[in-house]
């Protein structure tokens, strides 16, 4: 039997920042509930015991909520992604800052991408908060 040599790619982590035109407040429901995600993160979303299961065109993803900052931030956890099998510490988070003196709001999203996914990965979040913004009247 021949053992196979596949080199398993290390994730980096990465953040791109959005400027949003929505208080917290609004803007948190559409980062932290399966109503809200759906939509302009998914096509469906559910949850259950912070297990939010995500379809895109028929494909399936679960991620586990593992923090959540009452109109802050959100960090969830794939469950079904090779990061599970390898223990690697990798997330996607979402992070409503606001900045004090302009009262200008920025969502920071936190990612981590192979080299080679990374450009297509930021294509998606680009275009899915692109939706975010339209959704809230951004």
């Amino acid at each position: 039997m021949k053992a196979e040599t596949t080199a398993v790619q290390k994730k980096k982590k990465y953040q791109l920042e959005f400027e949003i035109k929505a208080s917290p407040r609004i803007l948190y429901p559409y980062i932290s509930s399966a109503n809200g995600l759906e939509g302009w993160f998914a096509e469906k979303c559910n949850s259950h015991d912070n297990v939010f299961t995500f379809e895109w065109e028929g494909a399936v993803e679960k991620a586990k909520l593992v923090s959540k900052k009452e109109n802050q931030s959100v960090r969830f956890k794939w469950l079904n992604d090779g990061a599970a099998k390898t223990k690697d510490d990798s997330y996607f988070e979402m992070e409503i800052q606001q900045d004090e003196i302009t009262g200008d709001v920025a969502l920071i999203v936190t990612d981590f991408s192979t080299d080679e996914e990374k450009e297509e990965d930021v294509m998606i979040w680009e275009s899915q908060v692109h939706e975010l913004m339209h959704t809230v009247g951004s």
